[in-house]
C-alpha cells in the first residue's frame, strides 16, 4: 500500500512540476506569444527531458545518483519558476513535498522494478 501511495505521489509531483513550469512561461514573457511560447514550449521541454532520461522505459536511463541530480534539478527550477511568480510559498511546499516523497522512494528502493 505505501508504495502505491508514494508512486502516485511521485507521479502527481511530475504533472505539477509541469503545470509549475507552464504557469511560470505564461507569466514570464513581455507578450502574449513570447508568454505562449514558454507557457507551451518550457512543460513540453521539462517532459521530453523526463522522457528521455527519467520515465521508467526511458530512452537513455541514468545510473541512480545522475538520475537523482537531474530530478532534483527538475522539481528545482520548478519551484524557483513559482517563486519568480509570486509564489514563494507554494514553490517551498512543492519543492519540500518533491524532496521528501523523492528521498522515500530511493530509500525504500521502489524506484527499481
Amino acid at each position: 500500500m505505501l508504495k502505491a501511495v508514494l508512486l502516485t505521489l511521485a507521479f502527481a509531483l511530475e504533472l505539477v512540476m509541469l503545470a509549475a513550469v507552464a504557469s511560470w512561461g505564461l507569466r514570464s514573457g513581455t507578450t502574449t506569444a513570447v508568454r505562449l511560447l514558454l507557457g507551451i514550449g518550457a512543460p513540453v521541454a521539462f517532459a521530453v527531458v523526463w522522457g528521455l532520461f527519467m520515465a521508467p522505459r526511458a530512452a537513455f536511463p541514468l545510473a541512480a545518483p545522475a538520475h537523482l541530480a537531474l530530478e532534483l534539478l527538475l522539481y528545482g527550477l520548478a519551484a524557483l519558476g513559482l517563486a519568480t511568480t509570486s509564489r514563494p510559498g507554494l514553490a517551498a511546499l512543492f519543492l519540500g513535498v518533491a524532496l521528501v516523497v523523492t528521498l522515500l522512494v530511493r530509500a525504500l528502493r521502489l524506484d527499481t522494478p
